[in-house]
This record gives C-alpha cells, structure tokens and sequence, in this order.
C-alpha cells in the first residue's frame, strides 16, 4: 500500500519526473486560480450579489477578523499570504472527498515547502515593519549570548509547522486505508467526514500560527519601546 504521493510517479521522462504530489499540487493551483477568476470577474458594490460574491465577502472578513484579533494591526498587508496559505491547504485537504484525489498536504515535501515559506515571510514582514536593525536587534534579547537560541527556536518552529501538518494528514490517510480493509462499508465514510473536519482545522491551525510568528517579529521591536518607556 502507497500511501506518499512522492512514491507515485505519474509521468516518467528521462530524468524529469511528475510524481502525485507535484500533479495534485498543480492541479490545485489551476482550480484556484480558475476559480477565482470565475468568482471575482463580475463583482459589484450595488444592487443584488451573486452567492459566490457573497461567500467569498465572509471568507476574506472572517480571515480579516482572525489577522486582526491575532496580531492587533490592519489585515491589509497579511491578507495575501495568510489568506493564500488557508485557502491552498484547506482546498488540498477538501478535495480528499474525491476518488482517486491524495492531498499534497500528506507529503512533507510539501508541508515542510509551505513552513519555509513562513519561516521567510516572518522575517520580510518583521523588516518591512520595524526596519531591519530593529529586527535584528530582537535576536541578541534579552543578551548578546541568546542569538544562538533564538536562531535555534526560529529553526524549530519552522520545523514543528510542516512535522505537525504532515504527521495530521498522514495520520488520517493511514486509518482510513487500515479501516478500508477491515470494514469497508460504514467507518471509511464516517473517518472521511472527520478528515474532512481535521482537514479544515488543520488550515485553520497553520494560518494562525504563521501570522502569530509573523505578529511577533513586527511587534518584538513596539513592546521593547512601550517597555522602555514605561520603565
């Protein structure tokens, strides 16, 4: 039993390869990209809104709401990544429910793909929030001899995002496949409805750790100056 896009290989040329894991991960991009178009092309301020208007105003203020209840700033900069982030990882999980479909988000190629773009994102929102010397300087707190730690912790949440992802997915990917070869009919259909659940917090739990690792390194340098003055 397969159970890692990785291993399948779809397509075979010579040296280039196209395993599940890519096809499926392409195969997202373009229904998104599709599909935003489809949504967004007739958009309008007045009269009437077509339902997929009206759905995809409650996505983006619910994720505005989340930014802003997370990180205590204007969503408009976060929006972009956080919202892309959510939206790929809940499709990818969503689309599990399809025959013959197997989430990208179950390979850590592309869980740890996803965390590294975190773990570069934190520190160009962190720069273009608070300049770069000011950001640097929260790596040598509380003293000059911390730098090598907080590096460390940097390194380790980056990891903990994609292992945490992956080992979800996986999980889920592993009963469901145990529980198809014992009973067949009834418990795959009930695990799928709960993976679809795991799949959608999942998301939720990602977009909100990124934009908290992202809240912290643009506010690092503001709580040092209030602690400052307060003192």
């Amino acid at each position: 039993m397969t159970i890692n896009p990785d291993e399948i290989i779809l397509l075979q040329t010579g040296w280039f390869k196209i395993n599940a894991t890519i096809f499926f991960t392409w195969l997202i991009i373009l229904l998104t990209t599709i599909g935003s178009w489809l949504v967004t092309r007739k958009l309008t301020s007045e009269g009437p809104l077509t339902r997929w208007q009206n759905l995809l105003e409650v996505l983006v203020n619910g994720i505005k709401g989340q930014i802003r209840e997370v990180s205590r700033q204007e969503p408009g900069p976060y929006l972009p990544f956080v919202g892309t982030l959510f939206l790929f990882i809940a499709i990818s999980n969503i689309l599990a429910i399809v025959p013959g479909y197997i989430p990208p988000t179950s390979s850590l190629s592309t869980t740890a793909a996803l965390a590294i773009s975190v773990f570069v994102a934190v520190p160009i929102f962190g720069i273009a929030g608070q300049g770069i010397m000011n950001y640097l300087k929260q790596y040598l707190q509380p003293t000059f001899f911390m730098l090598p730690f907080n590096i460390i912790g940097e390194l380790s949440r980056t990891l903990a995002l994609a292992v945490r992802l992956y080992g979800n997915m996986m999980s889920g990917t592993v009963i469901v496949a145990i529980l198809l070869t014992i009973t067949p009919l009834v418990f795959p259909v009930v695990m799928q409805a709960l993976g679809l659940l795991t799949g959608l917090i999942q998301a939720y739990i990602f977009a909100i750790l990124a934009m908290v690792y992202i809240a912290s390194a643009s506010q690092a340098h503001q709580d040092l100056e209030s602690k400052g003055k307060q003192s």
